[in-house]
């Protein structure tokens, strides 16, 4: 079915970011399933779903038909097959891709928004063509002369979780080692972990600032350099070379990532998909904590 039948798209703010609403007679979640969403993301880097009144498990049913695999936040509760509640506390979060700092970063980032808070919180969104265009000659060619290397120690449980979750082969988390993180890594990634006696796991992930996306050869700047540390250690974040990333091109990506940053208004219903590749997110400071919003991460299907 063609998804210009089914639903209506509406560009929305000032980049490609788009609005997809039921047409008369197909106001039903199930028109979703045949809208091409994947195809619709590769050009828009996110869309806001508004108007087909989703369940839960709507939701969840969703993320499956897109996906060839989920992932999770070994932090987070699971609501359903593929959804886990945003606990990140109230504080404003910066921009990032959602586990940009690690080698696990999915294609796909979701939300459904249960219930809208009555004000504040909104999601930021920031297009990475954006800011990779605007940023100075000087600033492109540090970050492309080297990558950026992350580095935290995290706790045995939540990384002992995630390797079981990912493995995917019935073994708890006792039975998963080190060996496993290794091999469900993104293909390409460059990290080192190390365990500790306590059994924790430090880890070196280098990635560049800027990249090719999912879908396209097109260089943006979508990184992890300003985002949360919410349930986790705060990252050591530097050039690969060791050094400290100059004050000055922190000031410059900061103010050109904000200046080139859009919200996203809540409505009970809504549901965004985002290019994890290209798009980062955040979030302005919670002033009605009386909200439920559900995330799921997943990889694209071939």
């Amino acid at each position: 079915m063609n998804a210009s039948n089914t639903v209506r798209l509406t560009s929305i703010g000032d980049g490609d970011g788009m609005l997809i609403t039921p047409r008369p007679g197909h106001a039903g979640f199930r028109a979703l399933l045949d809208a091409g969403l994947d195809t619709l993301l590769a050009d828009a880097g996110h869309l806001l779903i508004r108007g087909f009144e989703p369940s839960v498990e709507d939701f969840n049913t969703l993320v499956r038909t897109y996906s060839s695999r989920t992932t999770l936040d070994p932090a987070r509760v699971f609501h359903g097959s593929a959804a886990q509640k945003v606990d990140s506390g109230h504080d404003p979060i910066g921009l990032h891709l959602e586990n940009g700092g690690t080698p696990y970063a999915p294609d796909l980032l979701w939300f459904h928004c249960v219930k809208a808070a009555e004000s504040g919180s909104q999601t930021t969104v920031c297009d990475g063509y954006r800011v990779w265009d605007a940023l100075s000659d000087r600033a492109r060619d540090a970050f492309t002369a080297q990558p950026v290397r992350y580095a935290r120690t995290v706790p045995a449980e939540l990384w002992r979780r995630l390797a079981a979750f990912m493995a995917g082969d019935g073994r708890g988390h006792d039975e998963v080692s080190v060996a496993d993180l290794y091999e469900q890594a993104n293909p390409g990634s460059k990290v080192e972990f190390t365990e500790n006696a306590d059994g924790s796991l430090h880890y070196d992930y280098q990635v560049h600032a800027a990249h090719p996306t999912k879908w396209s050869t097109r260089p943006a700047w979508a990184n992890s350099l300003l985002g949360p540390s919410f349930n986790y250690e705060t990252p050591d974040i530097r050039f690969s070379d060791g050094s400290p990333i100059p004050d000055d091109l922190v000031a410059e990506y900061t103010g050109i990532t904000e200046a080139v940053t859009e919200e996203i208004q809540w409505q009970d219903g809504d549901i965004v998909l985002i290019d994890n590749s290209r798009v980062m997110h955040g979030r302005r400071v919670i002033t009605d904590p009386d909200r439920t919003i559900l995330n799921s991460q997943s990889y694209a299907r071939s």
